[in-house]
């Protein structure tokens, strides 16, 4: 599983902030490891330098082996809580697919 990690101009990817957060996906989707080529998570500002309520955004893009890619995205005040919530929705939204494809 490859993750790859980007932000807009107005977020500082360091190199730890990234590491975190590929370290916090792969114990997240460990279950799920088998099944994923790549994980592409993007981060940004939508008010650039204004403040600004809920105005930080998470994708995250998830693409399963033989299967269309699955995206999520998350707005929260801050770069940690919306890639929380993102991960949490990813988690969700992967778990109900690999259900239905189990079915067939």
């Amino acid at each position: 599983m490859k993750i790859q990690f980007n932000t807009d101009n107005n977020i500082e990817g360091h190199q730890r902030v990234e590491a975190y957060f590929a370290s916090e996906l792969e114990t997240a989707l460990a279950r799920f490891e088998d099944k994923i080529t790549r994980v592409e998570v993007h981060v940004g500002d939508e008010n650039s330098a204004k403040p600004g309520v809920n105005d930080k955004r998470c994708l995250i893009e998830v693409r399963p082996a033989k299967l269309q890619p699955v995206v999520v995205t998350e707005y929260a005040d801050t770069v940690e809580k919306a890639f929380r919530g993102a991960l949490d929705k990813i988690k969700k939204t992967l778990a109900t697919t690999f259900e239905k494809q189990k079915a067939f």
